[in-house]
């Protein structure tokens, strides 16, 4: 069962080739704003970063597919009861497939157990409707149509989400 073998964990430099594959695909890195092009050092070396720096408003969890590392989960600007919540599958074979939804399901579960937060905003572009979907399963609701922003190329109006546990 697809649930069972979804779990997020800490980030290691054990995934580091994994996520050099990742940077690698270009509809991957435009979809997620990566630069493309850059070289297998830089990407080390901003991997060494994401794995040990330590932040009081940010969380980056790996998220693990039969234990086989296939994107990660933030939240960032955790402050005091409130969190905006991130996703991205690096595998965009399994891009659709609810895998984002468990795990940003699972990130909800453990910030408001390990961190008391009750409070997660996120947002979307209007043309990632997966994301969307994803969103609003989980219970968020939009709050508002704010900026925007390249999405896959494309000019994209970004759309703020709320959800209130």
């Amino acid at each position: 069962m697809l649930d069972e073998n979804i779990t997020i964990r800490p980030l290691s430099m054990d995934d580091y080739e994994t996520v050099l594959k990742w940077s690698k695909d270009e509809v991957f890195c435009s979809a997620n704003s990566w630069e493309t092009n850059r070289d297998a050092d830089e990407i080390y070396q901003w991997w060494l970063k994401c794995v040990n720096v330590l932040s009081d408003d940010f969380i980056r969890l790996g998220i693990d597919w039969n234990k086989q590392l296939i994107g990660y989960v933030d939240l960032a600007c955790i402050n005091n009861k409130s969190a905006e919540i991130g996703i991205a599958i690096g595998e965009r074979s399994l891009w659709g497939k609810g895998i984002g939804f468990l795990a940003a399901k699972r990130m909800v579960e453990y910030a408001s157990l390990k961190l008391g937060v009750t409070v997660f905003n996120a947002e979307t572009h209007e043309t990632n409707f997966r994301s969307r979907r994803m969103l609003k399963k989980l219970g968020f609701k939009e709050i508002s149509r704010i900026g925007m922003e390249e999405y896959l190329g494309l000019k994209t109006q970004l759309i703020q989400y709320k959800l209130n546990l």
